[in-house]
């Protein structure tokens, strides 16, 4: 399993599993996907408060099913998010709010520190001195090792950045061959008339990571666009699978594998955030960590997935 640099000092594998999908998992269940992972080199695990039916549940899942020895749990990262209110739905980056989750979280995963923590949507009416007060107090305590963000934008960076004093290791954005538009319109820059060249969301944030050495976490890997299914072995996506699957063979590893390569081949040394509960999907997936990618290779496949390439 390749490894990526996570902020200034950590190195983690660059596929991780995230757990979103176990609340409904049995304790045996929970165990051989985590043993899938940990055989295949993958020691770095993403939750969410929300993930679940209600808050916590999935991390209370993973404490309950895997029951972490003192030295199992050193072995392991851990990363959760906080942020997002179900009931609303909407978002709170308050003091109060972060210190709490957090809390819930280090009851819900049996454990005293989380690894690392990331802010998981954009609040509109965030207060950079509320975030930096959470910040400081929770790292002072123990409670929390790095920090990081999911789905932010530059410019949202850069304004926690005003007083937040601990580097953002991490920024989770969804990314997949099909889903790319943080990699599509830096490609199509300058194009007149294209869709692909609109900048949406602040444009450059890979650029961006990549200066200020901030890890882009990829969600969704395998989804078509936002929740609308996977593309592998899509009927809507003929072109791209048949270039998918050419590779697979020539590379002798199942097709998710080539899927999964698409983005480690990315030099911003991105990770793969798996949202499978399938552990043979795991090991194939995984198989993609170090798959060497030529770049006619990686731009064939962003072709064939309909971007241009002026």
């Amino acid at each position: 399993m390749k490894t990526v640099p996570l902020g200034p000092t950590l190195q983690a594998p660059n596929v991780v599993l995230g757990l979103m999908r176990i609340s409904d998992k049995s304790d045996d269940e929970i165990r051989t996907l985590v043993r899938t992972a940990r055989d295949a080199g993958i020691d770095f695990f993403d939750h969410a408060d929300i993930y679940g039916s209600h808050l916590h549940q999935c991390e209370e899942r993973f404490a309950e099913a895997m029951q972490l020895t003192p030295s199992e749990r050193a072995e392991i990262t851990i990363q959760t998010k906080a942020g997002i209110v179900p009931e609303g739905p909407y978002f709170d980056f308050s003091y109060e709010r972060i210190v709490g989750q957090v809390e819930g979280s280090l009851r819900a995963l049996r454990t005293d520190y989380i690894d690392v923590l990331l802010l998981h949507r954009p609040d509109a009416l965030v207060e950079p001195d509320e975030v930096a007060r959470a910040f400081d107090e929770l790292e002072a305590a123990g409670k929390v090792r790095a920090f990081g963000v999911s789905n932010h934008t530059p410019g949202q960076i850069e304004l926690l950045k005003t007083a937040v004093r601990q580097p953002l290791v991490a920024n989770q954005l969804q990314l997949s061959i099909t889903h790319a538009p943080i990699i599509a319109q830096g490609v199509a820059a300058n194009m007149q008339g294209t869709d692909q060249s609109v900048t949406l969301d602040g444009g450059g944030i890979v650029e961006y990571c990549r200066i200020h050495g901030i890890t882009i976490q990829a969600w969704s890997p395998f989804q078509a666009g936002f929740f609308t299914g996977v593309f592998l072995g899509s009927d809507e996506y003929p072109e791209l699978n048949a270039v998918i699957d050419r590779l697979a063979a020539q590379y002798d590893v199942p097709p998710i594998a080539i899927a999964t390569a698409w983005i480690t081949r990315h030099p911003a040394q991105m990770q793969v955030v798996l949202g499978t509960t399938t552990p043979e999907r795991v090991t194939g997936a995984a198989q993609g960590s170090d798959v060497p990618l030529t770049r006619a290779e990686w731009y064939e496949l962003f072709r064939a997935a309909g971007y241009r390439v002026p």
